[in-house]
């Protein structure tokens, strides 16, 4: 397991020379905007062979590109706009960029206004424009074109990414304003990365960095530099081959309708594959059918992979929401803002400290008054109709039938309630608790908790209400003109069978927290027009199950041919099913992977194993 550290992430001001914008794509200060454009061209298109190499890719071709600092993101758009003239309609590109100081949305949006151009890709980028924190961010320039930025420190980040890389763009300040990313360290990186054929090209000709550049297996070239520079360098690893070519898009059963199975199903339909999602139950019948559900999360100072996972799905969850253009109107829920109160002076020192150190920066979290914090862009939503919307794709079908078994295997399979089996590239369960209803499932080391929301009838006052409030418990404004409030949390109750007592629970708990709001919504007098129970399947530490199902019963473990895992949710289904889906989807296709691999570590079903297996070698299920 990786035991990276991690430290909030400060962003960065543009400097600025007349109306130009500095940024660190460019060795001189004094560019002019067609000159910025023109070097990025000559320098990294052209260097890489990037025209060329994008023009004879095949159908369903992925091409990656590496980049060792971001700026202004000039290159990543000047390469993305080369690959939608150049290359076939079926291809994909990926780009992957590093940057330690990000700059803010602000000098971002002024920057990329220079070039009009772009104007497209640009604007695509700017919604996208995650926040200053650290680790992985997945954003989505158009239908085939992804970017992955890497917010920290160049070589760490690149030690925690493993997807091999067809070029490089090897950018930055100058080796002398910025000797520290410049270093052998990162260049044994990107040979790790590299495999026969990927190239590199970058504006500098520094002896010390063709040699480092060399001595870590790369071919290097001095080539005539761009305008007034004499030199650049390019480089290669040899023994040349095309770019990885992955398999026509998989086949995929998904298990299960509810927010995991259906922003799984999404993520994959998305990425070409042809999806069969299987309930017996129908959409969203079970933990996500409530009628509303929060977009929240839990703000620490402390970044933990397990705090950095509830950082990262949260924005990573807003930008899904954006992109598929949900809520669609207020019937569906909104999203804007979700109010935490303090509920205790350890909730208040935890939250103040993520506001202080900037491990939350204010683009994510503000302090509202001296007794709550405001989680930006949270909201509350119909999950049902999320998941109804996430699976309406034409690459998804859906069937209400049961599953009894699953077998790994090439192709896995499916065995179905009527005895029938059904065949698929890759199964993924997303069955929450009822996963270890299946044989050999049994040890998965899940629990569920109850829990009953009540739904209460809206008063005149309460009809005013437009953020979701976070206590306790918590209270959204009206839907079908009633308020959810609660929920209880009951590790010992296995009744699916509401309660009147749970009720007053969920009321009590809104008195003591919320008092003005109580009394606005009638008080004593609070009318319980309907409540319900679910049942949240969580992990003991967590986090959820997400990745390759690991075949527990041999000893080294491996993973299950063709199953994966994506469970255990708990109470931030919302939040954490859009990162997590995005994860399996990639684990499939073979693409990058939207997290690193501390993240991919934390989530990982074999985990479990590994620590049963450090305190008894010996132990199977």
């Amino acid at each position: 397991m990786t035991t990276t550290i991690f430290a909030p992430i400060l962003p960065a001001e543009l400097d600025w020379q007349g109306d130009i914008p500095v940024a660190r794509d460019y060795d001189d200060p004094y560019f002019s905007r067609q000159d910025g454009i023109a070097e990025s061209r000559y320098v990294f298109l052209n260097g890489n062979r990037l025209p060329e190499r994008f023009s004879t890719l095949s159908s369903g071709q992925l091409f990656v590109v590496g980049e060792t600092g971001f700026g202004t993101g000039l290159n990543c758009l000047l390469a993305a706009q080369c690959f939608l003239q150049t290359a076939p309609p079926q291809a994909h590109l990926h780009l992957v960029s590093v940057e330690k100081h990000p700059l803010t949305l602000k000098d971002m949006r002024t920057a990329l206004a220079h070039w009009p151009e772009l104007a497209s890709l640009a604007n695509a980028l700017l919604t996208e424009y995650p926040p200053a924190t650290p680790g992985q961010h997945r954003l989505k320039l158009h239908p085939r074109i992804s970017l992955t930025l890497l917010y920290g420190e160049a070589e760490q980040c690149w030690s925690l990414f493993q997807h091999p890389v067809d070029a490089w763009f090897l950018d930055g300040f100058a080796p002398a304003c910025n000797p520290d990313m410049w270093q052998p360290a990162l260049f044994a990186e990107m040979a790790r990365l590299s495999r026969p054929g990927t190239t590199l090209a970058t504006f500098t000709a520094a002896g010390f960095v063709r040699r480092g550049l060399q001595e870590s297996g790369f071919v290097m070239n001095k080539n005539k530099g761009f305008g007034h520079k004499r030199h650049m360098l390019t480089g290669e690893i040899p023994h040349g081959s095309p770019a990885y070519c992955p398999a026509d898009s998989p086949s995929v059963i998904v298990v299960g309708a509810g927010l995991a199975g259906a922003t799984t199903a999404r993520a994959l339909a998305e990425r070409g594959c042809k999806v069969t999602v299987m309930d017996p139950d129908g959409i969203a019948q079970h933990a996500s059918g409530n009628l509303a559900g929060v977009v929240y999360s839990t703000p620490s100072a402390h970044l933990t992979p397990q705090n950095r996972f509830y950082q990262q799905s949260y924005s990573h969850a807003l930008r899904w929401l954006a992109r598929q253009a949900f809520p669609r109107d207020k019937s569906d829920g909104q999203l804007n803002g979700v109010v935490q109160h303090y509920v205790d002076d350890k909730q208040q020192e935890k939250l103040t400290q993520a506001l202080e150190t900037g491990a939350w920066p204010s683009s994510l979290l503000i302090a509202q008054g001296e007794h709550a914090a405001e989680l930006v862009g949270g909201g509350y939503l119909r999950p049902a109709r999320w998941c109804q919307h996430l699976l309406d794709h034409d690459n998804i079908r859906i069937e209400k039938i049961s599953v009894t078994a699953v077998h790994e295997g090439q192709p896995a399979t499916v065995t179905l309630d009527n005895g029938q089996s059904r065949h698929a590239d890759a199964i993924v369960l997303c069955t929450a608790a009822n996963t270890t209803t299946l044989p050999g499932l049994q040890w998965l080391p899940l629990k569920l908790i109850r829990g009953q929301v009540s739904y209460c009838q809206a008063t005149e006052a309460s009809r005013l209400w437009q953020q979701a409030q976070c206590h306790g418990g918590y209270l959204t404004p009206a839907l079908d003109d009633l308020h959810c409030v609660g929920a209880t949390f009951d590790l010992h109750n296995d009744s699916p069978v509401t309660s009147e007592k749970d009720d007053q629970a969920n009321l009590a708990q809104l008195e003591r927290y919320l008092p003005r709001l109580w009394l606005e919504l009638g008080g004593q007098q609070i009318n319980i027009v309907d409540r319900r129970v679910a049942f949240r399947c969580q992990s003991l530490d967590f986090l959820p199950l997400c990745g390759p199902l690991p075949v527990a019963t041999e000893n080294p473990h491996r993973p299950a041919t063709g199953l994966y895992l994506n469970l255990a949710h708990g109470s931030r289904g919302i939040t954490g099913t859009p990162l997590c889906a995005d994860l399996i989807a990639d684990l499939i296709c073979k693409h990058p992977l939207p997290v690193d691999q501390q993240l991919v570590d934390a989530l990982a079903p074999e985990r479990f194993i590994v620590r049963k297996r450090k305190k008894q070698s010996g132990w199977t299920p």
